[in-house]
């Protein structure tokens, strides 16, 4: 298949969303994540990229995985 070689960033949440802004809380339920150390694998996108740089304070970004 063509389509498989997407590119994969896993990201885990090490970061508490307690006393943040209710954005930043919605971006990490928006990447899949809402407890200290879940990891999610996301494909490598523009939107997940900025979503990231969000919230980036509050997670743990492993390229490649």
């Amino acid at each position: 298949m063509a389509g498989d070689n997407k590119k994969t960033i896993k990201v885990t949440q090490v970061g508490s969303p307690i006393a943040r802004r209710a954005y930043q809380r919605a971006t990490l339920i928006g990447l899949g994540l809402n407890k200290l150390n879940r990891q999610r694998v996301l494909e490598d996108t523009p939107a997940v990229r900025g979503m990231i740089a969000r919230v980036h304070h509050l997670l743990r970004v492993e390229e490649g995985a």
